[in-house]
């Protein structure tokens, strides 16, 4: 088949006008193993490893709900020297606590597992002094993963390679975090925020923004500690009003009326302000979702219809 005769899951998504808010998974633990090899198309679960360690990771990672990705850096997949893996947790209060180390055996990914249950060095928002707090600055995960799309590859890469030529230390290429229509993928962990259809451009202005403190509706798929209609309605707050910080807004209180959906949100600047959103829910037309997937899925789309304050 000629090139131009193939099929672009993102392309075909941006042409239809596939929404991206709400779409983000929900996950508050992440898991990261540096890993400089081919990644396999299932990511981790189809990593070479003693079933042993494999087991006692995934068992780990599965009690706490933690997603596992493979990382490693853009360009320098033969670099020399162990190799790094760590544990991000998000707590919903701002802060967020990491652990990291390193492993050269397949055996040492054992601590992986003993991290999983202990916690980690409490970190804060934004690069280090951009809040005035102390602490670890978060981890900026583009996803590459051409394996399992190759939108992931195609769109991904050049934004691997212009978020880390401006923030070496933070940036980490990294497997499927899920949304391959809206690649290319960037997740701020464990901010647990996840932005979609970035380009180089683009994804240094989102990542900038969001490193200082300003999360923008556009480009943001959404929070990982909410479920979707309660993502939509703090984006749709963040569009109507403008970019705020990771935890000016707090869900107060969720209903539902079939389709529909009532939020309550609490804004925190400049003075508290509540908020009623009213999100409805519905399924779009079957399209093919992935570049590799023949069949046809449908999507939830979640669309804000009121805001009103109260």
């Amino acid at each position: 088949m000629r090139d131009t005769e193939r099929f672009f899951c993102a392309d075909a998504a941006r042409d239809r006008g596939d929404p991206i808010i709400g779409t983000a998974p929900y996950g508050l633990v992440w898991v990261l193993i540096e890993y400089r090899g081919g990644w396999p198309v299932n990511g981790f679960d189809g990593l070479d490893l003693p079933p042993g360690v494999k087991a006692l990771l995934f068992a780990s990672a599965q009690a706490v709900k933690a997603r596992v990705l493979l990382i490693r850096r853009h360009g320098r997949r033969r670099r020399e020297g162990p190799k790094r893996w760590a544990v991000l947790r998000y707590d919903g209060s701002g802060a967020h606590r990491q652990q990291w180390g390193t492993w050269n055996r397949d055996e040492d990914l054992a601590e992986v597992a003993r991290a999983l249950g202990t916690p980690g060095e409490p970190g804060a928002p934004g690069q280090p002094g951009a809040s005035g707090e102390p602490g670890l600055p978060p981890v900026v995960l583009v996803c590459t993963h051409g394996q399992h799309d190759t939108c992931c590859a195609v769109r991904g890469r050049p934004v691997g390679r212009a978020l880390n030529e401006r923030w070496p230390d933070l940036v980490w290429e990294c497997t499927h975090v899920g949304g391959d229509r809206f690649a290319a993928n960037v997740v701020v962990a464990p901010d647990g925020v996840y932005y979609g259809g970035l380009d180089a451009g683009s994804s240094v202005e989102v990542v900038g923004e969001h490193l200082a403190g300003r999360v923008h509706a556009e480009h943001l798929r959404g929070y990982t500690d909410l479920p979707p209609p309660q993502q939509a309605a703090v984006a749709a707050l963040l569009g109507r009003f403008g970019p705020a910080g990771r935890h000016d807004y707090t869900v107060a209180g969720t209903s539902r009326l079939g389709a529909h959906w009532l939020i309550r949100v609490i804004g925190h600047r400049p003075r508290p302000t509540a908020y009623d959103v009213e999100v409805r829910v519905h399924r779009a037309p079957p399209h093919q979702l992935t570049c590799h997937g023949p069949a046809m899925s449908s999507a939830a789309v979640y669309e804000v219809t009121s805001i009103r304050i109260v």
